[in-house]
């Protein structure tokens, strides 16, 4: 199997630093709005004015809805609802992370792409690294906030194996265009949850953090680092882009940290790092054999093989 470029790698790991500090800006600027209605109004603004100045993914609509549905309004609003019902910045950062392990046995088993002996040792060390992380966290989280921020990363993983069925390479618009999904559906969630005079007292209670909080999360988080990693997805196997997410609750945790004073234990530390160690023996492939960063090698017998276009239907 090809190796990733070394500028993807730095993509990818840029892509997990974003993401990291994610979950502390979503905390700091959450407040008194309620979660759906601030997730939909970070969604309104990946889609306006984006849309109007991109041309639409190149995939079948069917695949832009799926890839909405999922990666965006499904992994989002549980993991917005979690954060709400009591998940720390840093703990949710590290929890979502389980849709590594996910993203790799469902594109195993869908788009029979399997993973190297590295991939699969990078992975059980990021999973190691997991569990080191949470037993230190003491299990001080409600279940529903846990369960809620697991069905969160399994939502990403969907999403995930959907993006690098498409083959689409143009991965902003694939991530404005299938944005288009979810503000409308989250405004009427939280009309249904909340209640209306919540939603206009979370309107109300809209001021600067939020605003702040929204532009770093529609901007950087969603823009800058899906349009990176959709693209990634689109010219590498997942097994080799997905491991460098595990670098995420290390960021999440130390920002929290500095930020929040949510203080790591020994065990988050020492998570942290086996984490980071799987990442690095999951890229650790031999260094003679490097591929053409703008494609992989596809193998022909394989549906859904890389560099081959998914059928319609997938």
């Amino acid at each position: 199997m090809d190796v990733v470029s070394r500028r993807d790698q730095s993509l990818a790991a840029l892509v997990a630093a974003i993401w990291g500090f994610n979950f502390v800006v979503i905390d700091w600027g959450m407040g008194d709005v309620p979660p759906l209605l601030f997730l939909a109004a970070r969604f309104l603004a990946v889609v306006v004015p984006a849309v109007f100045l991109l041309d639409p993914p190149p995939v079948p609509w069917r695949t832009v809805v799926a890839v909405g549905t999922f990666m965006s309004l499904g992994q989002f609003a549980f993991l917005y609802v979690a954060m709400d019902a009591g998940m720390p910045p840093g703990l949710a950062g590290l929890v979502l992370q389980a849709q590594v392990v996910l993203t790799i046995v469902l594109a195993a088993g869908v788009l029979r792409e399997r993973p190297t002996r590295p991939q699969v040792a990078g992975v059980v060390l990021g999973a190691l690294g997991l569990v080191v992380v949470g037993l230190g966290r003491g299990g001080h989280v409600p279940a529903a906030a846990l369960l809620l921020c697991l069905t969160a990363a399994l939502m990403w993983a969907i999403g995930n194996v959907v993006s690098r069925a498409s083959g689409a390479t143009g991965g902003l618009s694939l991530t404005v265009w299938s944005a288009l999904v979810v503000p409308v559906p989250l405004v009427l969630l939280s009309l249904v949850v909340d209640g209306p005079a919540a939603v206009a007292d979370g309107i109300g209670a809209f001021g600067w953090r939020a605003t702040v909080s929204t532009l770093y999360t529609a901007g950087l988080a969603s823009l800058v680092g899906y349009g990176i990693f959709n693209t990634l997805l689109s010219r590498n196997p997942s097994a080799a882009v997905v491991p460098w997410i595990l670098l995420v609750p290390p960021v999440a945790i130390g920002s929290a940290w500095v930020l929040l004073d949510e203080a790591p234990s020994s065990g988050e530390l020492v998570g942290g790092a086996v984490l980071v160690l799987g990442v690095l023996v999951a890229q650790g492939r031999a260094r003679g054999r490097v591929s053409d960063p703008t494609r992989c090698t596809p193998d022909p017998s394989r549906p859904g093989s890389p560099g081959q276009r998914a059928p319609a239907g997938r």
